[in-house]
């Protein structure tokens, strides 16, 4: 039994803006809006429903549901119940289902219609009761699940959020494993409601009258924290893209008048190639980036293009995510990813030693270390990983970076994205930055090879703005004038498009295996 009494809980973010901004619009899709009254009613029933289902507090319910208003109904009816939230990335096909609901110990899974084809067989694999949401009238004979909607319709709904505990797990959210099986990081109510609080204090700049674009896919750490839950917690207003594509996105921005835009690289890159097409411009007040590095070159032209700054953060699902960001209303230090957040400490380690912690000098380059309010209790059911990742109180990360005299954070890299050739190090990122200034190119990403005498060979895939006409040898020549000449790539892949992971990544390792 704990000895302390203070409660807290994230259902409470949408609770409160319900009876603050009651008729304010919280989540337009398409045509269809719906006001935080409406929003807050309608995820209160669907909690009655999942209460009648034998849902109480503590139980993890699985929800796999793209941009739409369900997201939240769903998301924010387990909260309330007391629940823990397991968000599934909608690409997953069911034996990677089957594995997260294994994993979490889900109880139930909630699935989207269109999510039905590999949620329903993930379930039943892993033997968990499957209910629905999104289901036309004309289709229940072909896809007969239970309708949460039906469910909700006959059930009692409840008054308000269950109060838990704040160390409560309220999420468990799947880290792409780069090594081995994806790992549940469990986030506390005390870490997303203090992340949303610190957002909007001394980060961002959000207000209720703002109309954010959220095209980060919700079950991602980025989307549900940055875009959904800060925006609700301001009282703001989240213009939801179940799937994005530059074009849509761009008109879709100026038809809804959004103020602020948030998105990982490859979405700033679509935006900009969409700007080729279409002459108007949204009347943005700023854009966030994270999720991976984003070249200078892009946060220029994107300023050139759209009179907008883009402010660059860091951060990673153990850390709820945000950990440093380029506060809105100082400076930005295009290049870095900002200063630590309120509350929020970093610190650079030696990657080299494992065991314990042994901090470098300021301005060194080592392992980037996180500790404060925003760290995960640990990965579910692994504390050896727990233990390897959670170091003397601190998270380390994996990544590489500097810290200088002022706070500012420059990740150089992934420590295993690094190339060792001829003993040298080699950043990818650097040699990113590099050939992204060249005008012809869209979007590049640089990795390594295997290779008999260098060890590692530096390579290149480069996909061209439309109409461009650089060849291979003339971009491996423009970035050998950029970068000291063991760095440049010595192969050059020109290609219609990168391989992304569902948050927009570029997955490096479908690269290295292609040409390898």
């Amino acid at each position: 039994m704990t000895s302390h009494f203070s409660t807290m809980s994230v259902a409470a973010i949408l609770a409160e803006s319900a009876a603050r901004f009651a008729d304010t619009v919280a989540v337009v899709v398409g045509d269809e809006e719906t006001t935080y009254r409406d929003l807050w009613r309608q995820s209160r029933e669907y909690a009655g429903a999942l209460a009648a289902r034998g849902i109480h507090p503590g139980d993890p319910v699985a929800v796999l549901i793209p941009n739409v208003a369900d997201f939240p109904r769903v998301y924010y009816a387990v909260l309330a119940l007391g629940g823990v939230v397991v968000p599934i990335h909608a690409l997953l096909k069911s034996e990677e289902i089957e594995y997260v609901l294994r994993d979490s110990g889900a109880t139930l899974l909630v699935c989207a219609a269109p999510l039905l084809g590999e949620g329903a067989k993930g379930a039943a694999l892993a033997g968990v009761d499957v209910v629905s949401v999104l289901i036309p009238d004309d289709r229940t004979g072909e896809l007969p699940f239970a309708r949460l909607e039906d469910e909700a319709r006959a059930a009692e709904p409840i008054d308000t959020y269950v109060p838990r505990d704040p160390f409560d797990t309220a999420t468990i959210l799947y880290t792409s494993g780069t090594t081995g099986q994806p790992k549940g990081a469990e986030g506390c109510h005390l870490a997303l409601v203090e992340q949303v609080n610190v957002l909007l204090l001394s980060t961002f700049d959000l207000r209720p009258e703002d109309r954010v674009l959220g095209c980060l896919p919700l079950f991602h750490t980025f989307g549900q924290t940055c875009a959904m839950n800060t925006s609700f917690r301001a009282g703001a207003t989240v213009v939801m893209v179940p799937r994005f594509d530059g074009d849509s996105a761009l008109q879709t921005m100026v038809d809804q008048r959004c103020t602020i835009f948030m998105g990982v690289p490859t979405m700033y890159i679509a935006l900009l190639d969409a700007a080729t097409r279409n002459p108007e411009r949204p009347a943005l007040r700023y854009a966030i980036s994270g999720g991976a590095a984003i070249p200078v070159a892009v946060i220029e032209r994107f300023r050139d293009e759209f009179d907008a700054e883009i402010h660059e953060g860091y951060g990673l699902t153990e850390t709820s995510p945000v950990a440093t960001f380029n506060h809105v209303g100082r400076p930005t230090h295009p290049g870095t990813v900002g200063q630590a957040l309120w509350g929020v400490e970093i610190a650079i380690g030696n990657a080299n030693v494992q065991g314990t912690v042994e901090m470098l000098e300021l301005g060194e380059l080592g392992e980037i270390l996180i500790r404060g309010h925003n760290i995960m209790k640990g990965y579910l059911g692994r504390p050896d990983d727990t233990a390897k990742a959670i170091v003397d109180g601190w998270f380390r990360t994996g990544d590489l970076g500097t810290l200088d005299a002022d706070g500012y954070v420059t990740i150089v890299d992934r420590t295993k994205d690094m190339i060792l050739r001829n003993g040298y190090n080699v950043y990818p990122r650097e040699v990113e930055e590099a050939l992204a200034k060249h005008p012809d190119v869209s979007i590049c990403a640089v990795f390594g090879i295997a290779h008999d005498t260098h060890g590692q060979e530096i390579v290149a895939a480069v996909v061209l703005k439309p109409g461009a006409t650089a060849t291979a040898q003339q971009l491996m020549a423009f970035t050998r004038e950029h970068v000291a000449s063991y760095k440049y790539p010595r192969y050059v892949h020109l290609v219609d498009a990168l391989p992304l992971g569902p948050s927009g990544k570029v997955l490096k390792r479908e690269l290295v295996a292609r040409f390898e």
